[in-house]
C-alpha cells in the first residue's frame, strides 16, 4: 500500500462503525473522511467465519484488492472493510468487484475511475 496505511486504533474503528455503511452479498464498507493526506484501510473479519487460517486468507485477499486499486481511490479517507461468510469462498475477480462497487456507491473512488 504506497499511498495508505492500516487502521489499527480500536476507538478509529468503532468511530467509523457509527457512519452509515454500504453493503452487499460479500462485504461491508464503512467510509469517512479523515483530513490527512492519505488513506488509512482496516479490515475486520469475525471469528465467526473460520479458524486462524481462513480468516487470514480473507484478510489477505482484501489488502491485495485494495494495494492491485490503490490508485482508484481518492486520498483522505478511513476504510474499514467487514468481510461476509460468502468472501471466503467467492472468486477473486468477484471480490475485487464487491470492494469497487462499494466504493463507488460510498463515493471514494477518483471522478475520472467512477464512471
Amino acid at each position: 500500500m504506497k499511498f495508505s496505511s492500516s487502521l489499527k486504533l480500536n476507538h478509529i474503528f468503532q468511530r467509523l462503525y457509527r457512519t452509515a455503511g454500504y453493503a452487499n452479498g460479500h462485504l461491508v464498507l464503512y467510509a469517512r473522511k479523515n483530513h490527512t493526506g492519505k488513506n488509512r484501510v482496516g479490515i475486520t473479519v469475525s471469528k465467526k467465519l473460520g479458524h486462524a487460517v481462513v480468516r487470514n486468507r480473507v484478510r489477505r485477499r482484501l489488502r491485495e484488492v485494495y494495494r492491485l486499486n490503490e490508485e482508484k481511490f481518492s486520498s483522505g479517507w478511513d476504510i474499514v472493510v467487514v468481510a461476509r461468510t460468502r468472501a471466503i469462498h467467492c472468486d477473486f475477480s468477484e471480490l475485487i468487484r464487491s470492494y469497487l462497487s462499494l466504493a463507488q456507491k460510498a463515493g471514494i473512488l477518483r471522478q475520472e475511475d467512477a464512471q
